[in-house]
């Protein structure tokens, strides 16, 4: 069975992480992804602890969201090259693009002049606030949307101030709905034969992300603040505990699971002490309950406890590594972690991120790939003769 977008022709322009996300996730899915980088490649591929694969040009923040696609190099600055991109654009079905607003229609190759070659074409123009308001051609990037959008404010406890995630929440939900609306905006094509233009900001995703806490301030006047790991039900037994070894995350949200965790603990005593009578005392008297918690995980490590709470049927979870959580066998059941082939040897990065259980799956097929390493290929595809491709070479319009 064919993948969901297997035929489906990608001209991606994004950079760095929100829309290499967006497009990755189609070609996960089976389409044509065509990367078009500047000469020397994209920033991103340098951007790396590791000197060797910066040098390289094959950075990991690179290459886990690239897999699958194909590049090729175009100085956008030359008219060879924007006519290299109409003609490309003439074939395609999506054009996704993350520059500020404009900057595709200054260079002769934005949706107006794109879409009356094609007029099927979807259009994908992802930003930081989107294509109009105040804010439009103000640059972004996720740290400074997760401050914006109020992610930080509740993130952290009064002692840290703010915290922003440990990972670039703004740019990957960004990503994740970048390739919603670009598979919205196809199957709209289905039945009504005509493309679109997609405005995606990067605001305006967060915000979505953030729907109950929206909806919690709109409708009670309730503002989210700064809970640490403490659950936004404020029950003390839903918060992040300190063990022997390492911590434990407790979701303990009913009064049948406060009573199989303490019996669990060995601390059925908690049920006759007044002080945690019900939830409304025990939300009163928090840090004393932490405290019973805590002396009881000083009893065993956080694996063993881990354990025990876990055949008790009680939702935990004790901090994992992503190098821990890379060995888990649910991991390597669910085949989350693939491993492609690549001139560097094998690469592990993700794949899809579900299963589709009648066929088609989604996968990593190929490698993130070099710096234009597809450019003559993809030129021939188009139609391009030797000689055409040596002229643009010489112009410069190739890098």
């Amino acid at each position: 069975m064919d993948r969901a977008f297997a035929h489906v022709r990608i001209l991606d322009f994004t950079r760095v992480l929100a829309g290499p996300f967006a497009s990755f996730q189609l070609a996960l899915q089976g389409a044509e992804v065509i990367k078009v980088e500047q000469p020397g490649g994209e920033d991103t591929r340098n951007i790396s602890r590791s000197r060797e694969w910066s040098e390289r040009k094959m950075a990991p923040i690179w290459m886990s969201v690239n897999g699958g696609k194909r590049s090729i190099t175009l100085d956008l600055q030359k008219p060879e090259a924007i006519a290299v991109v109409m003609k490309l654009a003439a074939e395609a079905d999506v054009v996704v693009e993350n520059f500020r607003p404009g900057v595709m229609e200054r260079l002769g190759i934005g949706w107006k002049q794109l879409s009356a070659i094609n007029p099927r074409l979807i259009y994908c123009a992802m930003s930081g606030f989107g294509q109009d308001g105040p804010e439009r051609g103000t640059p972004s990037y996720d740290g400074m949307i997760q401050a914006m959008s109020g992610l930080m404010s509740m993130t952290g406890t009064e002692e840290t101030g703010p915290l922003r995630a440990g990972f670039a929440a703004a740019d990957m939900i960004t990503g994740i709905n970048g390739a919603y609306a670009m598979a919205t905006a196809l199957f709209q094509r289905t039945h009504t034969g005509r493309g679109q233009f997609v405005d995606l900001a990067m605001l305006d995703s967060m915000m979505g992300l953030l729907a109950q806490q929206v909806a919690e301030y709109t409708t009670t006047g309730e503002v989210a603040g700064r809970v640490g790991n403490l659950s936004p039900s404020r029950k003390p037994t839903a918060d992040l505990f300190k063990g022997r070894d390492g911590f434990i995350l407790l979701a303990v949200l009913t009064e049948k699971q406060y009573r199989i965790l303490f019996t669990t603990l060995g601390r059925e005593d908690v049920f006759d002490d007044p002080r945690f009578a019900d939830w409304f005392v025990r939300m009163q008297n928090a840090a004393a309950m932490k405290a019973v918690i805590e002396a009881a995980l000083q009893t065993d490590s956080a694996v063993a406890w881990e354990a025990k709470l876990k055949a008790a049927d009680i939702p935990c979870a004790r901090v994992w590594g992503v190098d821990e959580i890379l060995t888990h066998p649910q991991l390597a059941h669910r085949d989350i972690v693939q491993t492609v082939q690549s001139e560097f040897g094998p690469l592990r990065l993700t794949g899809p991120a579900f299963k589709l259980r009648e066929g088609g799956n989604g996968g990593l097929d190929r490698p993130p790939p070099r710096v234009g390493e597809h450019t003559e290929e993809v030129l021939r595809q188009a139609g391009f003769g030797p000689e055409e491709i040596a002229a643009l070479r010489a112009s410069g319009a190739l890098g």
